[in-house]
């Protein structure tokens, strides 16, 4: 659910946040450490740009693998977190050991998950691919099996599970891509929480930079010396001929994927965006 807020102050005329149903507690301790080093950089060299590390927070250590198979775990609280879009669980096993898991839609606190081969297809169980039936609706994909979730991890996300054909599964990713992808990988079950937040909207730029983000300038508006589309809009700007990167790159229909070998995976690319 989206908040909107009284135009008391410039910065808050059209700030959106979002409502996050979660348990006002802290984090579990042992499973949070310090997010130490750059943000952005790679030996001193900027790689990544407009990043900073932002407003101090600790990191969660979440469990891509849902590798404790056949223990049943007990969902304890529902918790914010605040280095990524979609809420989290923390789950106390019977065997004593406590882990944060992504916490897909309709999951709630007292409720029972699971994971392994034989468990049952509800929201928050972890199965291998050729368990799940078709057209459910998936996240925290595997791409390598016991490798961890790598796909469908952000806010409001899922894939689903088109049809299993020999060894592998064809997988409908978020992109609107169609992958075939080994059916021993394991998924969890439900889309994940926190839908709207696409919806939400700052308000400020003290906000943006709470959250990591640095400015960004536009290119039309540097020096001939500093960006492609920098000088006199007569002789430049975005249009002739075509958008650049600062360092004259194409950024308009040009193909950027460089691993060619794994084409053999793709059955249909991802949706076009209108």
């Amino acid at each position: 659910m989206i908040k909107t807020y009284n135009p008391t102050s410039p910065g808050i005329r059209s700030r959106k946040t979002l409502i996050r149903d979660v348990d006002d507690v802290k984090p579990h301790k042992k499973l949070t450490k310090a997010a130490k080093g750059t943000v952005g950089r790679n030996n001193g060299r900027i790689s990544v740009r407009h990043r900073e590390r932002g407003a101090k927070r600790n990191y969660r250590i979440i469990d891509f693998k849902r590798d404790k198979h056949g223990i049943p775990g007990k969902v304890a609280t529902i918790e914010h977190d605040p280095n990524r879009g979609c809420n989290i669980a923390l789950i106390h096993y019977t065997d004593g050991e406590k882990r944060y898991i992504l916490a897909p839609e309709g999951l709630k606190r007292g409720m029972e998950v699971q994971s392994g081969e034989n468990v049952s297809v509800e929201v928050g169980n972890a199965l291998p691919l050729h368990k799940i039936p078709l057209s459910t609706k998936i996240h925290n994909l595997e791409m390598s099996p016991g490798r961890g979730g790598q796909i469908a991890r952000g806010a409001g996300n899922y894939a689903m599970i088109m049809a299993i054909e020999g060894n592998y599964a064809n997988v409908k990713l978020p992109s609107g891509e169609v992958r075939k992808i080994l059916r021993n990988c394991y998924a969890t079950i439900g889309d994940l929480s926190n839908a709207d937040l696409r919806h939400t909207r700052t308000g400020k730029a003290g906000k943006s930079r709470h959250l990591g983000w640095r400015p960004a300038v536009r290119g039309v508006a540097m020096g001939t010396e500093a960006h492609p589309h920098g000088g006199s809009y007569s002789d430049t700007g975005i249009g002739m001929p075509s958008p650049k990167t600062p360092w004259g790159q194409k950024t308009r229909g040009k193909k950027t994927r460089k691993r060619k070998n794994t084409d053999k995976f793709i059955i249909k690319r991802k949706t076009k965006r209108k």
